[in-house]
């Protein structure tokens, strides 16, 4: 048998036959295209390394532009923890392209045939700990994870991590689990989850999903965060296995994700849209879960799930079922957004806790000792006055998000300073009282004068498109080349101002783009409300039209984000028909209750549009379209139903007095 090479470098080892990078016993995680840019750098170490001949190696006979090149550079950094500003691997060489800097050794070994990932762990561990090269403080499984330090935005949650890892080790054995995280904005949920993924992606047996729940549109996107999750692991190295079980036992919902399809495998899925039920929808996804899970546990996480839609939700009470499965399911959600109105998700909640399917972490505000301890492991050498901690905690009430906010505040305006090794106060500590931020609109006043002028734009276009957008359509926004807003969002990302990277996508129409989100939705809202009223209108209307453009003619997959795009851009034609293909794509997942949302949206966008026979013949197909989709959960007898189809039948009467116009069933949108 011949031979391979590995490519090791301290830590880290590239096992070339497998495509993995490795770091002592835990594999990073880094797509195809990332790892051979790696390769490629590896192989070249110390020699300049032009950007035309990564782009002609690693993309050959591919056009793509510079942007991509910079997302797998970012992803290879992000799995070396290297900084671009003070590298250790990589190296940018301004203009040309790439050096790598790290000296590499080649060990040859014999290939193992066949393997597996997940069936190899215990041998790589062995391997690795022969090699002196990669000894180290190197992180163990996640059944045994190492003492660490705690995180500095995860002080006072030791108990809360307790608990997480304890369901966990449940789940590994076989007992599901579905966790509720709680607490107000800002109160540290995504970072006690992001602490406990940290641990769990240590032991790579166990598949980690995520999906986010959106404002401005996750309430009418029928399986929106659960899809993006899926679609996201399927991406993964080594997650063939995820494509190949819902080939096998989830059609209806491969047929969701076409970017994971072939043409001729989306039209032979047409055929199996046409036999939707929202039972089998859940019931394939709850087929495909557990048959992942016989050989794999996975960790699905699912982000601000009070803004998720009701299929979603129904989901989470589908999979919390008792049966074994190496599961464990968490959701975070704030509670004050359930107060309002009959949210669904207090109904599904009180069934699973009366069922004693489901567990609730609250989190609280943090206590003066917790500001205290935030404080001595933020500064280890400080000289702080005790009563600081004291004067934090009742400026912001033990809210982390403002307190990590108002101490950065204090650091950059020289407050908190460093000198000859020890951090001090320059000022008296009753002055720390008098500063600013505590508020989302303060903490942007506060980096404003560290912000560029086109960052100042840039952040106002990305409140508008959303939590989570594409440089593309920020270009749009802007009126500017998307290599320069990359450019922008990239430092913004890179010194963890208000945003961070997301990765990378390709649109239908061959635009390859990059993708970021707001580290809080606080943040975005925040940005949203800088913005004046009428700026908004046209930045809405730009934003869904490149949208629209690089959707061409599957526009109708990005329906729910153009439908309120445009409705916010004043367009009101194309928001009733993005908010009409909304409802037919919640159709096809017979997700009923988004149907009914959007049809409700477009009635309500009518009398905004000019009054015509036109404009009545749509009311009227929209209200029998209503009261179908009103009818499927709730039955004829509903009174909502009996309304729509009395309306109806009024606009029926007029429209056949003034002139020949199709009948009900000529004109109805099918919903059955």
């Amino acid at each position: 048998m011949t031979p391979v090479q590995d490519i090791l470098f301290r830590p880290f080892r590239l096992d070339i036959v497998n495509e993995m990078l490795w770091r002592g016993s835990r594999v990073l995680a880094l797509r195809q295209k990332s790892f051979s840019l790696l390769r490629y750098l590896a192989e070249h170490p110390g020699q300049l390394v032009t950007k035309e001949e990564l782009l002609k190696a690693v993309w050959p006979e591919t056009r793509v532009s510079e942007i991509v090149l910079k997302v797998c550079i970012r992803e290879v950094r992000q799995a070396l923890g290297d900084q671009p500003h003070a590298p250790a691997y990589i190296e940018t060489v301004q203009r040309r392209g790439y050096r790598f800097i790290r000296p590499v050794r080649r060990r040859e070994r014999l290939p193992t045939r066949g393997r597996r990932r997940t069936q190899s762990i215990t041998s790589e561990r062995r391997n690795s700990e022969q090699d002196g090269e990669l000894q180290g403080n190197m992180p163990p499984p996640c059944s045994a994870p190492a003492p660490r330090a705690p995180a500095i935005n995860c002080i006072g949650r030791d108990a809360e991590l307790t608990l997480l890892r304890t369901w966990l080790e449940k789940a590994l054995s076989g007992e599901r689990h579905l966790v509720f995280v709680t607490g107000e904005a800002g109160i540290g949920k995504t970072t006690l989850i992001n602490a406990f993924l940290e641990r769990v992606a240590a032991d790579p047996s166990i598949w980690i999903a995520r999906g986010q729940c959106i404002a401005h549109y996750g309430g009418g996107e029928a399986f929106l965060p659960v899809l993006e999750a899926v679609s996201r692991l399927c991406r993964e190295p080594g997650r063939e296995r995820l494509l190949w079980l819902l080939k096998q036992h989830a059609p209806l919902w491969l047929a969701q994700m076409p970017s994971l399809l072939t043409l001729q495998d989306r039209r032979r899925l047409q055929r199996e849209v046409q036999q939707a039920s929202r039972e089998r929808m859940l019931r394939e996804m709850a087929d495909v879960v557990e048959a992942l899970t016989a050989e794999t546990p996975l960790v699905l996480v699912l982000d601000d799930v009070h803004w998720g839609d009701r299929a979603t939700l129904d989901l989470l009470s589908f999979l919390s079922r008792r049966e074994p499965a190496r599961l464990l399911i968490i959701g975070a959600y704030r509670p004050e957004e359930l107060c309002a109105g009959a949210h669904p998700l207090k109904g599904i909640k009180h069934e699973l806790q009366s069922h004693s399917r489901c567990h609730h972490l609250p989190l609280t505000l943090l206590t003066v000792a917790d500001v205290a301890r935030y404080l001595a492991v933020r500064f280890p050498t400080n000289t702080f006055p005790s009563a600081l901690a004291l004067i934090l905690h009742q400026r912001t009430e033990g809210n982390p998000l403002f307190i990590e906010n108002v101490v950065e505040h204090l650091q950059a305006t020289g407050v908190i300073a460093q000198n000859d090794g020890d951090w001090s106060l320059t000022t008296t500590v009753e002055a720390v009282q008098l500063e600013k931020p505590t508020t989302i609109q303060e903490i942007i006043e506060a980096h404003l004068d560290r912000l560029s002028p086109q960052e100042e734009q840039v952040l106002k276009v990305a409140g508008v498109a959303g939590v989570e957008f594409s440089t593309a359509a920020l270009a749009a926004g802007l009126h500017a080349e998307e290599e320069a807003v990359e450019d922008w969002c990239e430092g913004l990302a890179q010194r963890k101002q208000f945003l961070r990277a997301r990765g990378a996508e390709e649109w239908p129409d061959g635009t390859l783009t990059t993708r970021y989100e707001f580290i809080h939705a606080l943040y975005q809202q925040g940005w949203y409300d800088r913005v004046t009223a009428g700026k908004r209108v046209q930045l809405h209307q730009r934003i869904g039209e490149r949208i629209e453009q690089g959707y061409g003619a599957r526009a109708a997959e990005a329906a729910s984000e153009l439908a309120v795009h445009f409705e916010r851009g004043r367009d009101i034609r194309r928001a009733i028909h993005y908010h009409i293909q909304a409802a037919l794509n919640a159709a096809r997942h017979c997700s009923y209750q988004e149907v009914v949302n959007h049809l409700t949206r477009s009635i309500a966008l009518l009398p905004h549009a000019p009054e015509s026979a036109e404009r009545t013949q749509q009311e009227h197909a929209l209200l029998h379209a209503l009261s179908t989709a009103r009818m499927a959960p709730q039955g004829c007898a509903c009174p909502a139903v009996e309304h729509a189809c009395a309306h109806a039948r009024l606009l029926c009467q007029y429209i056949q007095g003034a002139s020949h116009s199709p009948s009900p069933s000529e004109d109805c949108i099918p919903f059955t």
